[in-house]
């Protein structure tokens, strides 16, 4: 299936285009830019290649409401008029929102255009599915532009305090449950020109800045793996955990305390279960080049020499940390960024690995990708 993403280098499309690629034998991803839209030629090649379209370019700020209704309007009336010159009919999928309802033009253009595009599928016989979509929060969002979420993140991460407008209660999907019900929606190629997105957690703004404060306090400042009561709790923490300057916040030393029988580390404190293991890697070899999307992982180096590397999903940039058993450390690896270590010393390396799930041969959330 042959899918392609308005809107793919945003926030929601971002993730759902890097989880396209996980199922390479179920899905072609077909590349979209923003020269899409300002060359009929262009968006015409890239609509003529798709079965699905997910348009989720828009724009969501602008000083000039009046700039937004008319730009994501006629965004819609491109695509449209580019199925029309193409005779193309494939099952679009929409995002629009909550604020569908209130008293701005934001939301009104997004109503707006979801209606132009249901009436172009009945016309047409072809399948569409109007998202109405709660707030979304998640990894890699733009803070001051997304949601509040990110913008917190962003700020707690860097010492600052935010400050709360209005504390009002949130209703919130993770965008990892978001990309789940699109995927859900393509392959049952389910239409419905209204399909409301359930929210799956509820939250006041004030509750979300007490629990991303509890995790800085923690964890970036103390290295604890904080208590994680939900689902919900573990997927903020997450993605307060992508929000860190990851370059400059590892490897950590360990605290040492040695005496006459030898020495002792402390590796980790948690405050959540999991699985802790220990390897031997003999010189020159790699381990790992995977990643996860869910998934709280911590390497420790306790004795060789290693490299350890890392790269976010989508981009090239390469982080190298260098760890000595002879100065214990640490590495913890945030979701969406693959990793490996490698033994670059002459004796074998020794490292302990936690990881805070049992392994699941059946659902293991490890995906293979060299770094």
């Amino acid at each position: 299936m042959r899918i392609g993403i308005t809107g793919q280098n945003g926030f929601v499309g971002t993730h759902l285009f890097n989880t396209l690629g996980l199922f390479p034998d179920e899905f072609e991803r077909i590349e979209f830019n923003r020269e899409c839209f300002l060359d009929e030629e262009v968006l015409d090649t890239f609509v003529k290649k798709c079965d699905v379209i997910v348009h989720l370019a828009a724009l969501n700020r602008h000083n000039d409401p009046e700039v937004i209704y008319s730009t994501n309007i006629n965004l819609v009336e491109q695509l449209i008029s580019s199925f029309g010159r193409t005779g193309s009919k494939p099952h679009v999928l929409i995002s629009s929102s909550t604020q569908e309802e209130k008293d701005n033009l934001y939301g009104k253009s997004k109503k707006a255009g979801r209606e132009l595009l249901a009436n172009w599928a009945k016309k047409n016989g072809a399948i569409f599915t109007g998202l109405i979509i709660p707030n979304v929060f998640g990894p890699f969002g733009n803070p001051f532009y997304n949601s509040v979420v990110a913008t917190f993140a962003h700020q707690v991460s860097r010492g600052e305090i935010p400050k709360i407008e209005v504390d009002g209660d949130l209703k919130l999907i993770y965008v990892g449950e978001m990309v789940e019900t699109i995927l859900e929606l393509i392959r049952t190629r389910r239409g419905n020109p209204s399909y409301s997105v359930g929210q799956t957690s509820e939250a006041k703004v004030s509750e979300i800045l007490l629990l991303l404060q509890k995790f800085k306090s923690e964890y970036q400042d103390q290295g604890v793996i904080p208590q994680i009561l939900n689902d919900f709790e573990h997927n903020l923490f997450n993605t307060f955990r992508c929000y860190m300057d990851v370059e400059n916040s590892f490897p950590r030393k360990f605290t040492e305390h040695k005496d006459a029988r030898g020495a002792f580390v402390e590796v980790i404190r948690l405050g959540i279960g999991g699985q802790v293991s220990f390897s031997t890697t003999v010189s020159g070899i790699t381990r790992g080049n995977h990643f996860h999307t869910r998934k709280i992982e911590r390497f420790a180096v306790i004795k060789g020499k290693a490299l350890i590397q890392l790269r976010k999903i989508g981009t090239d940039k390469v982080l190298d940390f260098y760890l000595d058993g002879n100065e214990p450390a640490y590495v913890d690896m945030p979701i969406w960024y693959t990793h490996n270590i490698k033994n670059i010393g002459e004796e074998d390396l020794y490292t302990i690995f936690w990881i805070n799930e049992h392994y699941d041969p059946s659902n293991p959330d490890t995906y293979f990708e060299t770094v």
